[in-house]
């Protein structure tokens, strides 16, 4: 489920600011590291607000935030999918500061984006606290 928000204010010019939020898995890397056998994997949910100077198509933000985690999320899969997704995260690991790097990485190479925040947060499986990482970048600042 991806949750979509609008927010925009109206002074001498108008501001709209784009956020959208995405469920994504991610699998540990040090665990990978340390286990002989597998690896612990969570699910997290991806945030990102923008802002853009031309019309961006939501679902190009999405794809980009499925592509920068360990996997895509899915609602039900067959057992040969689900041994696609787990086996394709194996080959991915990633800590939320990794999902969040690669995620504005790829936000910083397009030119319609002018400012944006990123924030991820795991759900971590095995331990008793939450993974969470937060980035913002502004290039409207650069602007004269």
């Amino acid at each position: 489920e991806y949750i979509c928000r609008f927010k925009g204010t109206l002074t001498d010019k108008i501001d709209i600011v784009v956020e959208v939020e995405v469920p994504i898995h991610t699998l540990c890397p040090c665990s990978k590291e340390i286990s002989a056998k597998s690896a612990h994997n969570q699910r997290g949910i991806a945030k990102v607000a923008y802002r853009a100077s031309d019309f961006v198509w939501i679902e190009d933000i999405i794809r980009l935030i499925e592509g920068s985690s360990s996997s895509e999320v899915y609602a039900l899969l067959k057992r040969e999918d689900e041994k696609f997704v787990t086996e394709y995260a194996y080959d991915n690991p990633r800590f939320v500061e990794d999902v969040v790097r690669e995620i504005a990485d790829k936000l910083l190479k397009r030119s319609d984006i002018t400012w944006f925040s990123i924030e991820v947060e795991n759900f971590e499986s095995i331990h008793k606290h939450n993974a969470y990482a937060y980035m913002e970048h502004d290039r409207r600042s650069r602007r004269s």
